[in-house]
């Protein structure tokens, strides 16, 4: 069976940005607000982080219940990990989730400066450089036979389609517009040479856009 290279559950604002400008610790996406652009996954029943019993289902509840399907690693950009720019000053810093980060597989980072490994409850953090290619080939061989997630931030992502390796994409619009920051496109017909598309608007106010290889 063939091992998918999957955009899950990555949102952008109706002018296209994953982020806002001014990214910061206390700020990671930037002037955006994260409550605006992420807010349907948190008020889904299958949210992650979820205690409660409660929450939605429908449309925004499955794609959250779908985020780990037959993931076996994880592809971020340096951004998505925290911060910092230009070489690792501070290796106390282990990422923006705590203790128990929710992705549960080996988590390969792009970046240009070398930094060890560390595993952090059933994630493994690896700090990798390369071409989109050789990133995405040591991921397959960690996933084991499963999928592989891209995570984002926009521009990894960008650098992944432009390379021709993203297989299937599933990404949520949002209202608000941002003006600014990490655009992953202009518009979502971008796609439309490359990949199937399919748009399903939800009653939590985002729209779904789901993209397959033509």
């Amino acid at each position: 069976m063939q091992q998918l290279l999957r955009v899950q559950n990555f949102g952008v604002s109706a002018d296209g940005y994953g982020a806002g400008e001014g990214q910061s610790l206390e700020h990671p996406f930037g002037h955006a607000d994260p409550s605006t652009l992420l807010a349907w996954a948190p008020a889904t029943a299958s949210w992650v982080y979820r205690t409660d019993g409660g929450g939605s289902r429908g449309l925004d509840d499955y794609f959250t219940r779908d985020y780990d399907r037959n993931i076996g690693a994880e592809i971020m950009g340096r951004n998505k990990f925290g911060p910092q720019r230009g070489p690792w000053e501070d290796h106390a810093w282990q990422g923006w989730w705590g203790d128990e980060p929710p992705f549960r597989t080996p988590a390969f980072v792009l970046t240009h400066h070398a930094r060890p490994s560390f595993t952090l409850g059933g994630t493994t953090f690896h700090f990798v450089s390369g071409t989109p290619a050789e990133v995405l080939a040591r991921a397959r061989e960690a996933a084991d036979g499963r999928d592989v997630r891209l995570g984002g931030g926009a521009q990894s992502v960008r650098e992944f389609l432009d390379a021709g390796l993203v297989d299937t994409l599933h990404v949520t619009v949002s209202a608000v517009q941002l003006g600014a920051g990490s655009r992953l496109w202009e518009s979502p017909e971008e796609l439309d040479d490359r990949y199937h598309h399919d748009v399903a608007p939800s009653e939590s106010g985002v729209v779904h856009h789901l993209f397959w290889r033509r």
